[in-house]
């Protein structure tokens, strides 16, 4: 398997928010430790913001682009496939808001939201290691806001 290689990853003096959905919780905690471990790797701080699931997420990326304290933002959620339709309603929703938002309000934005079909496949990308998709979320936002000064 193919492992992805980041560079320019000194996060010294950023500040970074993180966006967590509940929902699903064992697999968000696990990713938001990735998201952790990555970030104080690269020396960059932060604060969490939890919300009750992935559809929320869009909304509280907006409320903190607009305090205009932060580098960039962090989103961690976990969206398993179910038997309704209800799981491609909310990957698309938290997906284009989370875009719109990072757009709009032109703040850095790492997709950090897993969508899988099954719960397996949500704990194998949310192990503890470096394939978690948290930590691969964290260093990708700090290479973005380093390459884009």
């Amino acid at each position: 398997m193919k492992t992805n290689t980041f560079n320019n990853l000194n996060g010294k003096g950023l500040k970074i928010a993180i966006v967590q959905a509940r929902f699903n919780q064992e697999i968000t905690e696990n990713l938001l430790n990735g998201t952790l471990a990555a970030l104080k790797e690269a020396g960059a701080s932060n604060k969490i913001i939890k919300v009750p699931g992935s559809f929320e997420i869009p909304f509280a990326c907006q409320k903190i682009a607009l305090t205009k304290k932060f580098d960039g933002i962090i989103t961690i959620g976990a969206i398993i496939k179910g038997e309704t339709a209800h799981f491609d309603y909310i990957a698309k929703a938290a997906t284009d808001g989370i875009m719109r938002t990072m757009l709009d309000y032109k703040i850095p934005i790492a997709f950090g939201v897993i969508t899988t079909y099954t719960l397996a496949q949500a704990k194998t990308r949310s192990r503890n290691n470096k394939k978690n998709s948290g930590y691969g979320a964290a260093l990708s936002l700090v290479e973005t806001i380093n390459n884009l000064k």
